[in-house]
């Protein structure tokens, strides 16, 4: 996770836990549903939480996941009466700090130095979703397939005699629900890298068993771990 989200991170979780209590989500609880009137941020004190939207059609899309020490933020900030414009729902156990949006907001205002470390976690949350939107549309489906797997590495990533196990577990439909892809295509994609023995698959986890594979299908740019990851 980037410096600055880690010092943002810091600095609400010193300031609000005092007072906040903390609120133990169950997997599978939605915190917030698109163009619901925005109510709260969070902080992830632990566990994982999916970021999306349902299409019209009935087909579910996944922005991001994000862990523990993370930020949940989806709304244009200081706006009037603003309104999430994707979904979350949790995908583990959870933790977290709810923080009224007006008295983060306050904060925010009333310290320049926090304003500095919110400006540069916004930017490099940007960046991040320019690098995604570049992998998904200059690779195609497997290309996308393979990016969605290197951030999960950098995100979730723990190193094994094995290779790097992705400590998420993870369905095919959520992993297509990633990609923007269909069950069946992700289903076919990952069993040619499962027969070439670049990934295993067990319990609904993944391994990269040979991670540099995928980077050069990809034209990899090896950016930082803070730009690739799938927070």
């Amino acid at each position: 996770m980037q410096n600055e989200s880690i010092s943002l991170y810091n600095l609400l979780l010193q300031f609000f836990g005092k007072n906040e209590s903390v609120q133990k989500i169950k997997a599978g609880t939605v915190l917030f549903q698109e163009k619901d009137p925005v109510q709260y941020i969070f902080l992830i004190l632990k566990g994982s939480t999916a970021i999306g939207r349902v299409h019209e059609k009935g087909k579910e899309f996944l922005l991001k996941i994000l862990n523990s020490r993370e930020l949940l933020l989806e709304y244009q900030i200081f706006k009037d009466e603003p309104h999430y414009h994707f979904s979350a729902k949790t995908v583990t156990d959870c933790e977290f700090l709810f923080i009224k949006k007006e008295q983060f907001e306050s904060f925010v205002l009333n310290d320049p130095s926090i304003m500095i470390s919110l400006v540069s976690w916004l930017s490099t949350r940007y960046l991040k979703a320019q690098m995604k939107c570049q992998d998904l549309i200059m690779n195609g489906k497997k290309g996308g397939l393979y990016s969605i797997l290197i951030r999960l590495c950098n995100s979730y990533g723990i190193m094994t005699e094995n290779g790097i196990l992705i400590d998420l577990p993870l369905t095919h439909q959520e992993l297509a629900n990633l990609t923007y892809g269909t069950r069946e295509v992700i289903q076919r994609l990952l069993k040619e890298l499962r027969e070439m023995d670049i990934i295993s698959y067990e319990q609904q986890k993944f391994t990269v068993k040979n991670l540099s594979y995928l980077k050069r299908e990809v034209d990899c740019q090896n950016c930082s771990a803070e730009i690739c990851g799938l927070n």
